[in-house]
C-alpha cells in the first residue's frame, strides 16, 4: 500500500511502503526533541547566567522597592509568640504597612543592627530654633542598666473586659521582641549610654531641628514602666551643646502634680540647669529671653491651680521672678480654650501625632486655634508626626493607626503647620518607638514571630532627611511673617 507521507519539512513525497516512510518519521522525531531539549537547556543556562550576574552587579544595600500603591493595603503582622497566639488577634491587628509581605519574608535581615549611619559634622546644616522635637531618655538594657526598660513594654489592656479577653496579655522579650512595630537602627538601646546619646545629638542636628523637648520628671520620679532619668540631664545637655543644640523641657504627668510641687520642679530645673548653654529661651515680643516647659496633660489638673502658678496674683506665682517662663499647655478638646486662658498658659501644643484623634491634633482645626491663640495673645504650636502605630502596646488600637505612605503624611502635616503661620513647630517624635511616631533611624528586621515596619524603599535616615528639607523651608518662610506678628526673627 503506497501513500503520500509528510515529512518533517512539511513537503509531500510519493513511494515507499507505508511502514518505511513511519519508521522515517519516527527517526526524525526522535531528532527533532533531542534538538529541542538542546536548545531548551541552553536556554535555562543562559537566563541563570544572566540573573548570577545581575545579581554580582548590583550593591549589597540596594533593595527592591515596593510596588507603586501596594504600601497602601493592610498587611499582616504575625504576633509576638511570648503575647498568645489568638485567632481575634491576628484578625485585627491587620495594621497600613510601609511595605509589600512578600518583600519583609524575602528578606533576611540579620539580628543585630548594622551600625548608625552617620553624618559628618562638618555637613550638619544650619539648625532651625523654632522647631523642636520631643525626644525621650526611657530605655534601657542589660549592659547599661542591667536590664531591659521599656523595650519590654507591657502590651496594655483594654478598659473594656469584653474587648481585652481578645487580646494577648503579659510583656515584650528583648532584644528581638520589643514594644514598637519598628525597630531601631541602634537595636534595643540604653538611653544611659553615651554613644548613644551622642548619636541621637548627631541625628537631630542633621535634621536641621535646633531644640529638643526632653521628657521630664522630678528626680527619683518616673513614668509607671520605667526608672528615674534626670540624672541623665547633664549628659544629654553636654552632647546636645556639642552639636549647639539646645534643650527645653516637657513636664510630665507625674504623680500628685500640682502648683506648688510644679514651682518647686520649675525652681529646681532653672536652677540646676539654666546656666548650662545648651539650656533653651525664647526670646519673646517683649524682648524677654524665657525658659520655655511643655506642660503634657495640663488639662487633667484644674485652671484654678494652674492660675496659682501662672498668673501674677497666684499663691505660687513665678511671674516676674527669676522663674518666669513660658508655659505651654496640651490641647485636647475645643473647651481646653477656655481652660487654658484661665489658667494662665503661655501658648497651647497639641502633641498627637494621629490627624483626628483629638481637636487639637486634627489638621482641620490648626488655623482656628492659630487664631484663637492671635487673639489672646497666646503662642500657637501646632504638633506634627511622621505617622502613628502603636499596635504592638496596644493591640485593639488599629483605628488609630496613621499609615506613613512613604512621608506623605508627614509632608502633609508639615506643609499645613507652616499654612498657620506659627511661633513654634514641634515634631512628635523623636523616639517615642512605643507609638510608632519616631524620625529616627530605623532598619528592615524579622523574626520568627514578627515582620517589623521600616522606611524602605527609603533608607534608615529618610525622616530625618524630610525633616531638615521641611525645616529650611519653614526657617525661610518665617523670615516673611515674622515682622508682621511680631515675632523674635531669631
Amino acid at each position: 500500500m503506497e501513500k503520500q507521507i509528510r515529512n518533517e519539512t512539511g513537503r509531500y513525497s510519493l513511494g515507499g511502503t507505508l511502514k518505511e516512510n513511519c519508521k522515517f518519521n519516527y527517526v526524525n522525531m526522535a531528532k527533532f526533541r533531542r534538538k529541542t531539549c538542546i536548545i531548551l537547556s541552553l536556554f535555562i543556562l543562559f537566563i541563570f547566567s544572566l540573573m548570577m550576574g545581575l545579581k554580582v552587579l548590583r550593591p549589597n544595600t540596594a533593595s527592591f522597592g515596593t510596588p507603586f500603591g501596594l504600601d497602601l493595603l493592610p498587611e499582616l503582622r504575625l504576633p509576638n509568640a511570648p503575647l498568645g497566639n489568638k485567632a481575634d488577634f491576628q484578625k485585627t491587628d491587620r495594621i497600613n504597612m510601609e511595605r509589600n509581605t512578600k518583600n519583609s519574608k524575602a528578606t533576611d535581615i540579620p539580628v543585630r543592627p548594622p551600625k548608625a549611619s552617620e553624618v559628618s559634622l562638618e555637613k550638619l546644616p544650619p539648625l532651625n530654633y523654632f522647631l523642636h522635637v520631643f525626644y525621650y531618655s526611657w530605655y534601657g538594657n542589660p549592659q547599661f542598666d542591667g536590664k531591659y526598660i521599656h523595650w519590654n513594654h507591657p502590651v496594655l489592656e483594654h478598659w473594656d473586659p469584653r474587648i481585652a479577653k481578645n487580646y494577648p496579655q503579659g510583656r515584650h522579650v528583648p532584644p528581638d521582641d520589643i514594644g514598637s512595630n519598628f525597630y531601631p537602627e541602634l537595636g534595643s538601646y540604653s538611653s544611659r549610654d553615651p554613644s548613644v546619646i551622642e548619636t541621637h545629638m548627631r541625628q537631630i542636628s542633621s535634621a536641621s531641628i535646633g531644640v529638643l523637648a526632653l521628657s521630664w520628671y522630678p528626680p527619683d520620679s518616673s513614668d509607671e514602666n520605667g526608672e528615674a532619668t534626670d540624672h541623665l540631664v547633664p549628659t544629654i545637655m553636654d552632647k546636645a551643646h556639642k552639636y549647639n543644640l539646645k534643650v527645653t523641657f516637657h513636664i510630665e504627668p507625674y504623680s500628685n502634680r500640682d502648683d506648688q510641687s510644679m514651682h518647686k520642679n520649675v525652681k529646681y530645673i532653672i536652677d540646676k540647669y539654666g546656666n548650662h548653654p545648651a539650656f533653651y529661651r525664647y526670646k519673646t515680643r517683649t524682648g524677654q529671653s524665657l525658659p520655655m516647659f511643655y506642660v503634657y496633660d495640663s488639662y487633667i489638673t484644674k485652671p484654678k491651680m494652674w492660675a496659682n502658678l501662672l498668673t501674677p496674683s497666684g499663691s505660687q506665682s513665678v511671674r516676674s521672678t527669676p522663674y518666669d517662663g513660658l508655659f505651654i499647655a496640651l490641647l485636647v478638646e475645643e473647651k481646653h480654650k477656655n481652660d487654658i486662658l484661665q489658667s494662665g498658659f503661655d501658648g497651647i501644643y497639641t502633641y498627637f501625632a494621629t490627624n483626628g484623634f483629638t481637636y487639637g491634633s486634627s489638621h482641620q482645626n490648626w488655623a482656628n486655634l492659630k487664631s484663637f491663640c492671635d487673639e489672646n495673645n497666646l503662642m500657637f504650636i501646632p504638633s506634627v508626626g511622621p505617622g502613628y502605630i502603636d499596635t504592638n502596646i496596644r493591640p485593639w488600637n488599629s483605628q488609630n493607626t496613621r499609615n506613613r505612605i512613604n512621608g506623605k503624611y508627614y509632608e502633609v502635616g508639615l506643609s499645613t503647620a507652616l499654612q498657620t503661620h506659627p511661633s513654634v513647630i514641634s515634631v512628635t517624635s523623636f523616639n517615642e518607638w512605643h507609638e510608632g511616631t519616631q524620625i529616627e533611624n530605623a532598619v528592615p528586621k524579622r523574626t520568627t514571630n514578627t515582620v517589623y515596619l521600616d522606611y524602605r524603599p527609603h533608607k534608615p535616615s529618610y525622616y530625618l532627611e524630610l525633616t531638615r528639607k521641611w525645616s529650611e523651608k519653614y526657617s525661610k518662610e518665617r523670615m516673611t511673617y515674622v515682622l508682621d506678628q511680631q515675632l523674635p526673627a531669631s
